[in-house]
């Protein structure tokens, strides 16, 4: 009886163990299948660029993105700094140009008024680093944008003066009108040798013989030719700018009122005419009809010789 009883115990036990079993490999067999249909679907998911809406592929293509904008972005703002270097050295360059044409330069004050401004940061609802670097990129494009344009503007103020300038400088008296001698003492008072008597004497005079050329120191238009006492025949010049040459005590003038005439041109030959004492031409410079020194518009690097070659 003992051995029939054992018998029927180890065949339950058995048939338990292999009910149980069953049901691990089906528990297995569900697992594999449902990781093979998983894999299925994300091979899928991918292929169709996330057709399932899993969003794994675009949470690694937004940090991707995220990447290489910030790496772009900080690449723009070095460029940035350096156009702004390049500025600053445009700025002093500017301002070089600006003293040669006579004009002001731009200090401190006029280019924080012309480039500054109130940086107005804006929220771009990124990420912490790159709404900064935006908003880096922003003010400073901004402020790149103003000091270009001041610049420019700048620039454009050297061009125009510089033009203009050129035109005043060929209208300057800036050379001796006859090749000659003078006393560089001979202008203001003086002992006159015909009256005998200290009187004004609001010009040069500058000794050479009779028929000597007398050439424009500037370019101007002749307002006057005729006698004058004291000064025997003359010419006069107007220059515009306010500026006059008077040419007296000459023998001959070669050009007519109303002529137009620039510097070396020949004008007329010096003579004895007038009150002289002897052949020489007196020349005189004023400006707002006030008599100026004509040796300080006198540029000795500059002659006759090289005008006229």
């Amino acid at each position: 009886m003992r051995k029939i009883k054992l018998y029927r115990f180890s065949f339950e036990t058995l048939e338990f163990q292999e009910a149980r079993w069953t049901r691990t490999r089906l528990l297995l067999t569900g697992l594999s299948l449902g990781a093979i249909v998983l894999a299925i679907l994300l091979f899928i998911n991918q292929e169709y660029n996330d057709i399932l809406g899993i969003g794994i592929i675009q949470h690694n293509s937004l940090v991707n993105e995220n990447r290489i904008l910030q790496s772009q972005l900080q690449f723009l703002t070095r460029r940035l700094d350096g156009i702004q270097k390049q500025l600053a050295k445009l700025g002093e360059k500017s301002n070089e140009l600006r003293m040669r044409v006579d004009l002001p330069k731009l200090d401190d004050d006029i280019l924080k008024a012309g480039i500054g401004g109130v940086e107005e940061r804006i929220d771009f609802t990124a990420s912490s680093s790159v709404n900064s670097l935006i908003n880096l990129i922003r003010s400073t494009t901004e402020k790149t944008e103003r000091e270009l344009d001041l610049q420019t503007k700048s620039y454009a103020e050297i061009g125009v003066t510089y033009e203009q300038n050129k035109i005043r400088f060929s209208h300057l008296p800036a050379i001796k009108p006859m090749e000659g001698f003078y006393n560089k003492y001979d202008f203001g008072m003086r002992f006159h040798p015909i009256l005998q008597f200290n009187r004004p004497h609001e010009g040069i005079d500058i000794i050479n013989e009779v028929g000597t050329p007398i050439y424009a120191p500037g370019d101007g238009v002749i307002d006057f030719i005729g006698h004058q006492v004291g000064y025997g025949l003359t010419i006069e010049i107007d220059h515009s700018y306010s500026i006059k040459t008077v040419y007296g005590h000459l023998s001959k003038s070669l050009v007519k009122e109303g002529q137009k005439v620039k510097r070396g041109d020949l004008i007329a030959r010096s003579g004895n005419s007038g009150l002289s004492n002897g052949p020489h031409l007196h020349y005189e410079v004023r400006v707002n009809g006030v008599a100026q020194n004509p040796i300080n518009y006198f540029f000795d690097d500059v002659k006759l010789s090289d005008l006229n070659n």
